[in-house]
């Protein structure tokens, strides 16, 4: 399911793909794929990504579409794996949001956006 909410342009600080999950980049207005769940996590690419350098839409709340790179379940707390796609979350991981879908490794899945931090 995708029912974006507030959807923004960003620029992209190297290749973002679609479906994927971001933080912010380097600089205002830049955002870069996230690699785990270290930084804050601020959105999902929509099904256009972009090359470095170009502007892409982020969703930053609603339901987004997700490539998942694991087993979920629904109401899995998300967070990025090494290529920005979802994986279920650790203590203390920052997260995008929770599993609306049951998915496995390399389906798309639908996510409620909504970054937080696991205690």
């Amino acid at each position: 399911m995708n029912i974006p909410g507030l959807t923004v342009a960003k620029t992209a600080e190297g290749e973002v793909k679609p479906r994927v999950i971001v933080c912010h980049g380097s600089e205002d207005g830049l955002a870069k794929t996230a690699i785990d769940g270290n930084a804050l996590l601020i959105g999902v690419s929509t099904i256009v990504g972009g090359g470095d350098g170009e502007v892409f839409d982020v969703v930053r709340s609603g339901l987004a579409q997700v490539f998942y790179s694991e087993a979920i379940a629904i109401g899995d707390p998300i967070t990025a794996a090494a290529d920005g796609r979802a994986k279920k979350a650790a203590s203390g991981d920052f997260i995008i949001g929770y599993a609306e879908e049951v998915g496995d490794t390399d389906e798309l899945g639908s996510i409620w956006v909504c970054p937080s931090k696991l205690a």
